[in-house]
This record gives structure tokens, C-alpha cells and sequence, in this order.
């Protein structure tokens, strides 16, 4: 058993949630992101000097992409923006601006009781203009969004949301999961929007596969690792169409995705767009069903999500009954994304695996050495026959977070 610090464990595919603690608003949010700021002065908390830089008004998200913005005028840009944002007429503030993210695939800048977000380059924009409609109409199940278009800043596309607070990883006991299930519930339970783009997960696992494959081939762990990948069912890997019937999904489950809308006790919403699609609802149990049957989610709070998914007529699993055979496929998916994540980080920074990411690799071999998945499903507290998942003969197999 690896013991968890908080109240989900750290997991290499779940980059972090896109909202995240910040310093306390003191502005409330306002809908109207587009006007800008002609002279901020606001407190920037952040990695590196960030000055303020005039915004333009948003364009719609199907005006052409302009030119690669760099990092270095990035964050500046958006701080502007969501600085424009959270005071539409004033020409300075004492508020404390926070970069939230900063990463290849996504920079989010929070200000008072806004945040801005850009998305990856290359994001699609009608793709995107599609699950941002779908947000908008989900207010009770996903936040939503305080522009109903997507703005261009350079070559990326950037969206404007209301602050939520997040789960805080120092409450263990007071991990929503209940609310986490009941959300997914009512998501997959919703009509399905006509023209939504699919649901991304499985395109995000088979990303994380080739980039381990590009970074570090050689690693000693990349072969375990693709092993377990060429096990898994072809939709599983993004190489045959999803299999139906289709629900809305969220695609990315993981409680950084939640936040408590309005801030700071409002009721719990999902958080993060961008993998929202048309999919087998299972794949948005796989990260909880995985972390179960790795043994970093307690039997408890695993028994609460499921029963609380339930209770709500979430359609991924039968009513009763052993949910194991409906979640084994993605949960070992899960488990692969994860260790490719862990494997590819690890090489990139030049040092050995920690105790997790080797668990997980070693889930990940254990999975590669049987030709036919096992009758006893994954995550399954019960014998299996042959014990080549666990190891360990009565438990369940042990990937793990990072």
C-alpha cells in the first residue's frame, strides 16, 4: 500500500486542475471580459517579472490566428485581460494577480474573482466554440464560461471564467467524491449536444505513449510500459472509433477538476473543457477505478464515489452488481497513461524513478505479460486466478500516482 498525502494522489496525466488556490478575490467577477485595461497596476504573484500590457477587445474565436505569441508576452497579455476583465472602468486596483499554470498545453492568470486561460496551440477553434456552448448550457453540472466565444490573442485561442475554489489537498477527508460522482452522473445523463466534438481521453493516453516512445525509448522502463499499451482494446488507444452507445463526457476526471462556484462555498462544478466530448461515459470513472485498484484510493471512498454514481443513473457501470468487467479496459488505460507520464518526465529531468512512477511501471509489466486480460477484473478486492496483476495474489494490481 503506498500512503496517500491528500485528498487524491499526484498523478503524472493529470497535469493539475486548471482553477487552482489563489490569493482571496477581492473584485467580483464580472461578464464582460472583452474591455480592456488601459493602465493596470495590480500585485502579480508569479514565477517571473510579468508587466502589464494593454488588452484589445476579444474576437470571436473564428477570426483568423494571428501570429505565435511568445512566452515572455504571454502572461503579460493575459494578465491584462483578466485584469480588464475584473474591473471594467477602473484604471488601477490593489488586487493580487496569480499565474495559476503555466505549462506547453495551457497558461491560466487569476485576478480578483477572474480567470483567463489560454488554451494549447493548435486548439481547434469550432471544436473548442462547441464545448464551450455545451458548458454554457450545464451551468448546475460545469462552470461556466463568462464569454459565451473564445478571444484570439496571438496564434491561441483564450477563455474567461469565473474563480472557483478548489479542493484543498490538505482535507483528505473532505475529498468531494460523492459530488465528483454525482456531477459525472447527471453529465452523462444530459441530451448530447448535436456536432460535439468525441471526447479526447483516449486520444490523450496514446499522446502520452508516443511522446515516451520520442523522449525515451531507451529508458528501462519504456518497454514495460509499451508492452501494457498493445494490450489494450484498439478504441482504448485511440485507433478504432469509441465504441456506444455515446454520452457527454468530460474526458480529464480528476478532483482537481472541481471547484466550489461561487467561491468559496458554493455548490461543487467541473472545471476544464478542453478533452469535453461525445464518449463511453466509463472513461470518466477510469482515473478513481484505476487509483482504487492501485491501492491509492481507500475501499471507503472508492465504495462512496461508486454508490453516489449509482444513486444519481450514471450509465457507465450497471445499476448493481460487479463494476469491474465495464471498468477494467480504462482503468488499465489509466494506468498505462500514467506510467508513460511518469517514465517521460523522469527521463526529461535526468533522475530515477520515485517509489510511484516505479509501482506504476510495474503494474504496467505485470499487465504486458498476459496474452489474454485475466476473467478477474482489475481492480477487484477478490483472488485472482493467476495473480499476475497484484503479484500479490488477494490484492489488486499497484500503479500509482506521480
Amino acid at each position: 500500500m503506498i500512503h496517500r498525502t491528500g485528498p487524491h494522489p499526484r498523478a503524472a496525466d493529470a497535469p493539475g486542475p486548471s482553477v487552482r488556490t489563489g490569493p482571496a478575490a477581492s473584485a467580483a467577477p464580472r461578464s464582460d471580459p472583452s474591455v480592456p485595461d488601459p493602465a493596470p497596476t495590480s500585485r502579480t504573484t508569479r514565477r517571473r517579472d510579468a508587466p502589464h500590457a494593454p488588452t484589445t477587445p476579444g474576437r470571436s474565436a473564428r477570426t483568423t490566428l494571428g501570429a505565435p505569441v511568445t512566452a515572455d508576452t504571454l502572461l503579460p497579455l493575459l494578465t491584462a485581460r483578466a485584469h480588464g476583465a475584473a474591473h471594467r472602468a477602473e484604471h488601477g486596483c490593489a488586487c493580487t494577480t496569480a499565474v495559476l499554470a503555466d505549462r506547453p498545453d495551457a497558461t491560466v492568470v487569476r485576478h480578483a474573482g477572474i480567470v483567463v486561460k489560454a488554451h494549447a496551440p493548435g486548439t481547434d477553434p469550432a471544436a473548442l466554440a462547441l464545448r464551450l456552448a455545451a458548458a454554457a448550457r450545464l451551468p448546475g453540472v460545469l462552470l461556466p464560461p463568462l464569454a459565451p466565444e473564445a478571444a484570439v490573442l496571438g496564434d491561441r485561442l483564450v477563455t474567461v471564467w469565473p474563480y472557483g475554489t478548489p479542493v484543498d489537498p490538505d482535507a483528505p477527508g473532505a475529498a468531494p467524491w460523492e459530488a465528483a460522482a454525482t456531477l459525472l452522473a447527471r453529465l452523462h445523463r444530459t441530451h448530447l449536444p448535436p456536432d460535439v466534438p468525441p471526447m479526447r481521453g483516449p486520444a490523450n493516453a496514446a499522446r502520452a505513449v508516443a511522446r515516451l516512445g520520442a523522449e525515451a525509448p531507451a529508458h528501462p522502463a519504456a518497454r514495460p510500459v509499451l508492452r501494457a499499451w498493445a494490450t489494450l482494446p484498439g478504441w482504448a488507444r485511440a485507433e478504432e472509433p469509441l465504441p456506444g452507445p455515446p454520452a457527454l463526457c468530460h474526458g480529464d476526471l480528476h478532483l482537481g477538476q472541481l471547484v466550489r462556484h461561487p467561491a468559496p462555498d458554493g455548490p461543487w462544478r467541473l472545471i476544464d473543457i478542453d478533452d469535453l466530448g461525445a464518449g463511453p461515459p466509463v472513461w470518466d470513472l477510469a482515473r478513481p477505478a484505476s487509483w482504487y485498484a492501485c491501492g491509492l484510493l481507500p475501499p471507503q471512498e472508492w465504495s462512496r464515489f461508486l454508490a453516489a454514481y449509482r444513486a444519481a443513473g450514471g450509465p457507465a457501470v450497471p445499476a448493481d452488481g460487479d463494476p469491474w468487467p465495464a471498468l477494467d479496459p480504462v482503468a488499465r488505460a489509466l494506468t498505462v497513461q500514467s506510467a508513460a507520464r511518469a517514465v517521460a518526465k523522469a527521463a526529461a529531468a535526468g533522475r530515477p524513478l520515485d517509489e510511484v512512477e516505479q509501482a506504476v511501471v510495474e503494474a504496467c509489466d505485470r499487465m504486458g505479460r498476459l496474452s489474454v486480460p485475466p476473467a478477474r477484473p482489475v481492480g477487484c478486492n477478490r483472488p485472482e486466478p493467476d495473480g499476475s496483476l497484484s503479484g500479490r495474489g488477494h490484492k489488486p494490481f499497484r500503479p500509482a500516482r506521480s
